[in-house]
């Protein structure tokens, strides 16, 4: 259900590091821990508040809230109906920080879109690896394409900001 999605968060990282969207991470279950979980079938959602920590393997999801939209693949899509529940949509907020193997990505809101096989992480965007930084006001991630853009708001006249620091000789 979930791993879909953190599937694709993984795949954040793939801007330089193309091998962390192996498939092995598909079979690896996901653990979610918060303070309260609510399940609405009217909505096929389930959101969890409080301290939000979504495991998968080596990925790290931390957030204030996360809410997952989910719908049925077989059967209809009525909820009580016997299938597999898919992820549609996944929305992270409140301070959210994804951890992968030397990779951060932090921002106040992160919203994966399967349908568009892309995230999208807004507010005070920071993404590092190892001493490298980018920084924005909205980072998107197009999945499929390989490509990301990170922007800022023009509004507050902020510019994107990169910060790249050559490896250190052995």
């Amino acid at each position: 259900m979930a791993v879909k999605f953190i599937v694709q968060l993984i795949a954040l990282f793939v801007i330089s590091m193309p091998a962390l969207a192996a498939a092995p991470q598909r079979q690896i279950p996901i653990q979610v821990e918060a303070d309260q979980m609510v399940s609405t079938q009217k909505n096929n959602s389930v959101f969890f508040s409080g301290r939000v920590v979504a495991k998968q393997g080596l990925l790290t999801i931390d957030a204030d809230e996360l809410t997952i939209y989910y719908a049925t693949r077989t059967g209809g899509r009525d909820v009580n109906s016997k299938g597999t529940k898919e992820i549609r949509r996944m929305s992270a907020q409140g301070r959210v920080k994804i951890i992968q193997k030397g990779w951060v990505a932090s921002g106040d809101t992160a919203e994966y879109f399967e349908a568009a096989r892309k995230v999208v992480i807004v507010g005070h965007v920071r993404v590092w690896r190892d001493n490298n930084l980018v920084t924005g006001d909205r980072f998107v991630l197009f999945l499929d394409e390989g490509k990301s853009i990170v922007e800022h708001d023009r509004g507050k006249g902020g510019r994107v900001k990169a910060f790249f620091y050559p490896a250190k000789n052995k």
